[in-house]
């Protein structure tokens, strides 16, 4: 459970560090630098905790999830992005795919 919660924690760090890094405009601004490699160190270092316990196929999967939409939805509520309604569908999807690849790795069996 643990693994799970640090996981999804690890994923909005993930959201933090890509938009921090879009606005470093090439690590030339200090601040959006800082929070950047803050991030990305906070969001890498609980990856490689959560991954401990989850497979590493479906614990990235999640985690890019997660930050990947995450990073849509902060620019799309900032202007920075267009908001459509085929961009929320997708990202309804991804969502949708995260859940489904978590719910099927706890009930499947390893092929050899």
């Amino acid at each position: 459970m643990w693994a799970w919660i640090i996981l999804i924690v690890s994923g909005v760090f993930e959201a933090v560090w890509a938009t921090a890094l879009g606005k470093s405009e090439g690590f030339t601004k200090l601040w959006p630098t800082v929070v950047f490699a803050v991030g990305c160190a906070i969001s890498m270092g609980g990856l490689a905790l959560a991954l401990r316990d989850i497979p590493t196929g479906t614990g990235y999967a999640v985690w890019v999830a997660v930050g990947a939409s995450l990073t849509v939805i902060y620019a799309m509520i900032t202007g920075q992005e267009p908001v459509s309604v085929i961009k929320i569908l997708l990202l309804l999807g991804i969502v949708g795919c995260v859940i489904g690849l978590k719910l099927v790795g706890d009930h499947e069996t390893p092929v050899a």
